[in-house]
C-alpha cells in the first residue's frame, strides 16, 4: 500500500472505463464541465477555461500529494469522457476509504455510468485492496446523490453538520453512508450483478 498513488490502475466493465486522471483528458472534460448542475453541491464552480485549468491542476496535486486516486470515467458506448470520480480520505492502517468528489456530464446522468463506475471502485477497494470500509458523503441537499448512494445498498450513517464549505462561504452539512467488507458479497450479487 505505500505505493498505492503510484500504481496506474484501470477498471472496466461493460460500460464503462476508469483510467487515472490526466491532462491529456481536458478536452473531454471542456465538453461537460460547464455546468451549474454538477457544482451545485462542490466546493467550486467551473465557468470558464480558467476554473477549468484549476480544476485538471489541483485534482493531479491531489493525487501528487497522496491525497486522493482521481479517475476519468469513460463511458464504453461512445468512446466519451462522462466525468469524473475519486479515492479520497484513504487511511491505510485502518483499511478505509471514500468514494466521492464524483460528477457526470448531462447525458450520462441517471445512466447504467454511474452503477457501473460505483462497482468497480468497490470491486478494487474490497477484493484488490482488502479494505474494510467504503464510505461516501452526501450534501444533506442533493436527494439525487443521495438515492444514488442507497442504491448502491450503502447504510446511512449519520449528518456531519457544517462538514465543508462552498465556493459562496456556506457551511454545508453531510449525510455519511458506508459499506463494509462483510456486506460486499451479498451486495455483488443483490445490487451489481449485471456487472459481473
Amino acid at each position: 500500500m505505500d505505493h498505492f498513488f503510484q500504481r496506474e490502475i484501470v477498471l472496466e466493465n461493460q460500460h464503462v472505463k476508469l483510467v487515472p486522471f490526466e491532462a491529456k483528458y481536458a478536452e473531454g472534460l471542456r465538453k461537460i464541465i460547464f455546468d451549474e448542475q454538477i457544482t451545485r453541491f462542490t466546493g467550486a464552480h467551473y465557468r470558464n477555461e480558467s476554473d477549468l485549468q484549476k480544476y485538471i491542476v489541483a485534482t493531479l496535486e491531489s493525487r501528487a500529494a497522496s491525497q486522493a486516486y482521481p479517475f476519468i470515467v469513460i463511458d464504453q458506448a461512445s468512446g466519451e469522457v462522462a466525468g469524473s470520480t475519486r479515492y479520497g480520505n484513504l487511511i491505510i492502517g485502518s483499511k478505509r476509504l471514500e468514494i466521492g468528489w464524483t460528477w457526470y456530464g448531462e447525458a450520462f446522468r441517471g445512466t447504467t455510468v454511474n452503477k457501473a463506475c460505483k462497482y468497480e471502485l468497490l470491486r478494487y477497494a474490497f477484493e484488490e485492496m482488502q479494505f474494510n470500509r467504503v464510505q461516501f458523503s452526501v450534501d444533506a441537499e442533493n436527494t439525487r446523490s443521495q438515492k444514488a448512494v442507497r442504491k448502491l445498498g450503502a447504510k446511512q450513517e449519520g449528518i456531519f453538520r457544517c462538514n465543508y464549505m462552498n465556493t459562496d462561504g456556506e457551511c454545508r452539512d453531510d449525510i455519511y453512508y458506508s459499506i463494509i467488507h462483510l456486506e460486499w458479497a451479498e451486495l455483488k450479487q443483490m445490487v451489481f450483478l449485471e456487472f459481473q
